[in-house]
């Protein structure tokens, strides 16, 4: 499980000690200076709303593109999604929650819906994650497809100790943003 707010990992925790298999539970470093909202009904021991292990959401709607992400990638693609809206372009958000199970029907309906993808992750672009969610769209939607499917990853080096290096090794909004709008033209939308 990855989390990306504080309200998320309140709930995927809670699903986690309560699952009955182990579930290894991700946190991003980039994430420990979020803040945010906890429900207050999360502090209590009978509450039943907790997160469902191999659930993705779609926490935000969109019609022109479908962006996945997950931990601290669904936080950036939630901003992505903001900043794109006011240049008129309208993406939609998959955050994936959970790696494994991996719920490829959200995302997959998602790019039928919106006939382009970008996945955006920390990690390193071989042998990821978004690796197999490519292959998981080009498996599930290949025939709504109108570009191919687009990853943002990590620079392909060690991640730097020295922060300014660190922040530039990592995927950014304007790297994000300037992958969706360079898929959005290959296939004629109009873009800001």
């Amino acid at each position: 499980m990855a989390p990306s707010t504080p309200a998320e990992a309140s709930s995927m925790l809670r699903a986690a000690i309560r699952d009955d298999d182990p579930v290894l539970f991700l946190e991003n470093l980039g994430l420990y200076n979020s803040k945010g909202e906890v429900p207050e009904d999360y502090a209590e021991p009978e509450n039943d709303n907790v997160a469902t292990i191999g659930r993705a959401a779609v926490t935000r709607e969109g019609s022109d593109i479908t962006l996945i992400g997950y931990s601290r990638m669904a936080m950036v693609a939630t901003q992505v999604a903001e900043k794109l809206a006011e240049e008129d372009i309208s993406v939609e958000v998959v955050n994936l929650r959970s790696l494994r199970p991996l719920d490829r029907q959200t995302f997959v309906d998602s790019v039928k819906k919106t006939g382009a993808a970008v996945i955006c992750e920390d990690d390193w672009l071989t042998y990821g994650i978004g690796a197999e969610i490519a292959a998981s769209i080009q498996e599930g939607a290949f025939d709504y497809l109108d570009a191919p499917v687009r990853r943002v990853a990590m620079a392909e080096v060690p991640m730097p100790y020295a922060k300014p290096l660190e922040t530039a090794a990592l995927p950014s909004v304007e790297s994000i943003s300037t992958a969706i709008k360079e898929t959005l033209s290959a296939v004629g939308k109009r873009v800001g």
